[in-house]
């Protein structure tokens, strides 16, 4: 993960290849940004204390490919 995206720190997870990204039309969007299905290795806690969760839709801003800094 890419900044927080409201998660409380950076974690790894893997796509879901089962579900299609879909086109993200909140108002804070980033023009054409999509969100994608992500299965978490380990369950994850929101900013809101909320969880432990294993899966979530995410932001395609707060993706990052494993290996890149």
């Amino acid at each position: 993960m890419n900044g927080n995206g409201g998660w409380q720190v950076e974690f790894p997870g893997t796509i879901d290849a089962m579900g299609a990204p879909d086109p993200n039309e909140h108002a804070q969007a980033l023009t054409d940004e999509l969100k994608y299905w992500v299965a978490f290795d380990e369950p994850q806690y929101d900013t809101a204390g909320e969880g432990p969760y294993r899966k979530a839709q995410i932001w395609g801003r707060y993706l990052k490919p494993v290996g890149e800094s």
